[in-house]
């Protein structure tokens, strides 16, 4: 192994990169192939649609081959519970449907890595290209053994990073959608895909470097207005609920004591984000949602923001009723991308194998 650190580098720099990446994606979709995807820990929530699924539709309505992986042995790294795995796989794949994936385009694959051996296989011989001590080092981690109060960490958390590294380097992804916080994992991922490549096929590399696509959009807050929006947090609309849970989650969403509605993200978070969440349902700037508002105060704004997500998730939450309704296409949607996503790993594992002088 090279004696190289994992160079987390600037978020400047992947910015750049980031932009001349999407005129790339733009010109040729075909020349990339994009690896996304989620834990399946529950249901998604509108911050996880503005966040990353609205952007995953455009990239798969612009024809890029898409490789979206339900990451459901990560469920275990940080979580006791296992019971509903199986069932927030499939309300996932709903959300995804609901959203606007389509997965008959021949190009978009839904599935579990629990049932894909053959990408999970390569974790053994990438674990071998990475340290301890980098394992330690890597930001990302760090924050989720805090965020998951755990006093005791198994092995699991920790080549956690290298497990999304296998996520992506199966199908030799190219492309990573991905927020400012992921991008230590996709350096790993690139910094693996280096070393293998130097270690093992020099003449003839296996793996590219995948490049991060970073998003434009903001980091949605919960309703609390403090945090993140977040299941376990208990300050989340889920793109589930109907319009009158909507409602009630609205009326309690925390704001401040200025009457007057200004859009300040710095001074006024809490009345900022909800200005953001009717901005990004409507397509107007939040400036002058918050000067037609005025002096109209919270109630004002909570009830525009009520009018404004109802309207803009209609059509979702009526897609989404109908494919509830019809669990044995949501079940082959699952088993379609499991038999693509194995048959890309398949192939990848063989030549793995073949430059690690492994074949029989």
């Amino acid at each position: 192994m090279t004696t190289e650190q994992v160079d987390y580098g600037t978020f400047e720099a992947a910015l750049i990169k980031s932009k001349i990446l999407e005129r790339e994606l733009h010109e040729n979709p075909e020349k990339h192939k994009i690896l996304t995807g989620d834990r399946p820990t529950g249901k998604l929530h509108i911050g996880h649609f503005f966040g990353s699924l609205q952007n995953r539709v455009r990239l798969h309505k612009l024809g890029v081959p898409t490789f979206i992986v339900i990451a459901d042995y990560q469920v275990l790294t940080d979580r006791d519970t296992f019971e509903g795995i199986s069932e927030n796989v499939r309300e996932l794949t709903i959300d995804y449907l609901a959203a606007g994936i389509d997965p008959t385009d021949g190009k978009t694959f839904i599935f579990p890595h629990s049932h894909v051996p053959e990408l999970n296989q390569l974790l053994l011989p990438f674990l071998t290209l990475v340290t301890n001590a980098e394992l330690d080092r890597n930001p990302t981690v760090k924050e989720e053994i805090v965020a998951s109060g755990q006093k005791s960490i198994n092995a699991g958390m920790y080549t956690y990073p290298v497990h999304q590294a296998a996520d992506i380097l199966f199908c030799k992804g190219t492309v990573v959608p991905v927020g400012k916080d992921q991008l230590p994992h996709l350096e790993l991922t690139r910094t693996i895909a280096r070393r293998f490549n130097h270690r093992f096929a020099q003449d003839k590399p296996v793996f590219p470097e995948p490049q991060p696509l970073l998003s434009e959009a903001p980091i949605i807050l919960g309703l609390d207005g403090g945090q993140k929006m977040s299941k376990s947090r208990n300050n989340a609309i889920m793109l589930s609920a109907d319009e009158d849970e909507t409602a009630r989650l609205i009326k309690r969403a925390k704001t401040d004591s200025d009457r007057v509605i200004t859009y300040d993200p710095e001074n006024r978070p809490e009345v900022a984000n909800l200005l953001m969440l009717i901005s990004l349902s409507t397509g107007r700037n939040p400036e002058d949602i918050a000067a037609e508002i005025g002096d109209g105060g919270g109630g004002q704004l909570k009830k525009m923001l009520t009018e404004a997500l109802n309207e803009y998730f209609r059509p979702h939450r009526a897609r989404r009723k109908e494919l509830e309704k019809d669990p044995a296409y949501i079940r082959q949607v699952l088993l379609d991308g499991v038999q693509a996503a194995r048959e890309e790993a398949i192939r990848t594992l063989e030549e793995v194998r073949e430059v690690m002088n492994m074949m029989l």
